[in-house]
């Protein structure tokens, strides 16, 4: 029997998480002005697939919405991704001004979600909104960028900014649309 590698498991629950996506996630999205993408209106209403859209931050959140930042990805340049519907799969179809940012230094702030137990963690997804429930995303996969960093970044409740290499993916094996490798921290 080969041994299972804990992260591999762990983002392929969040592929199912992705998947299944979750009720109680809120998600509608904070898109430019002019973008095609619909979203909910109406409680029990979703003019997305569940577990699909960039997350909002909710009235009732106690943490407070992300700080404004000229120097990192805005999260609605990110979350403006269209799908297409390829088998029986959903992959991305990124506009010119995502693929511009692939393979080159870009800074990104966010929400840490953890993908191990402890103080201090070299792979994470950042989000562009809190977690609102434990077992929940708070949006798809265009609301995510997954982590991965040079040294340990010390896990924070607050907005966390990093910069690194960025990369968008057409066809991850995981369900997610962006990543950056060899991260640091920036304050």
């Amino acid at each position: 029997m080969s041994p299972v590698d804990p992260t591999a498991v762990r983002l392929s629950l969040l592929g199912l998480l992705l998947a299944a996506g979750c009720v109680h996630a809120q998600l509608s999205s904070p898109l430019p002005a002019g973008s095609s993408k619909p979203v909910a209106t109406a409680p029990g209403a979703t003019a997305l697939p569940v577990g699909q859209g960039a997350g909002v931050h909710g009235v009732d959140s106690p943490f407070a919405p992300l700080p404004q930042r000229a120097d990192v990805i805005a999260w609605s340049v990110l979350t403006d991704v269209k799908t297409k519907k390829e088998k029986n799969r959903i992959l991305p179809v990124f506009s010119a001004g995502q693929t511009s940012l692939h393979q080159k230094t870009q800074r990104i702030q966010g929400v840490m979600m953890p993908l191990d137990a402890g103080e201090k963690q070299r792979h994470f997804l950042l989000a562009s909104v809190p977690l609102t429930c434990s077992f929940c995303v708070p949006g798809g996969p265009e609301s995510m960028v997954e982590v991965k960093t040079k040294t340990p970044v010390k896990y924070s409740m607050e907005p966390v900014v990093v910069e690194g290499q960025f990369q968008v993916l057409n066809d991850d094996p995981y369900g997610l649309y962006y990543r950056i490798s060899d991260a640091v921290a920036v304050k």
